[in-house]
């Protein structure tokens, strides 16, 4: 059975995936891959992604410059998520997040409402042209 039989796609053939910063432990990003974004990504060890607003492949950072060094994939116990355990390369500090963020878990939770509560490093409008 090929390793990629044992993740369970959803209807849309696609699986959630979890962009984790190797060193610091922080989560970066939530996004998505279906078989092909998987399989190149476990070849090439950089993070490749599907894009459902584009409807095609993604590599991280083929605008921005902010790419993803990819050293672990693990699968959770259900086979419906992965984790990538990754490098974030192109700026320091890392950017991960298309508004120009170090995670795209930016907002916090309080008192009714949320709060950024990490800077915008760079200019979104700067990184994609």
């Amino acid at each position: 059975m090929d390793w990629l039989d044992s993740v369970k796609w959803d209807r849309d053939g696609l699986v959630p995936v979890i962009a984790q910063e190797l060193g610091s432990g922080d989560v970066l990003m939530f996004a998505w891959m279906n078989r092909e974004a998987l399989a190149a990504t476990a070849e090439q060890r950089q993070a490749v992604y599907w894009s459902r607003s584009r409807g095609r492949l993604w590599r991280k950072g083929e605008q921005s410059g902010h790419t993803q060094t990819v050293h672990d994939i693990r699968l959770d116990c259900d086979n419906d998520v992965v984790l990538l355990k990754v490098t974030q390369h192109g700026h320091d500090p890392t950017i991960a997040c298309h508004t120009g963020r170090h995670s795209c878990f930016y907002q916090r939770y309080d008192n009714g409402a949320w709060q950024a509560v990490e800077p915008v490093l760079e200019d979104p409008a700067s990184l994609y042209r």
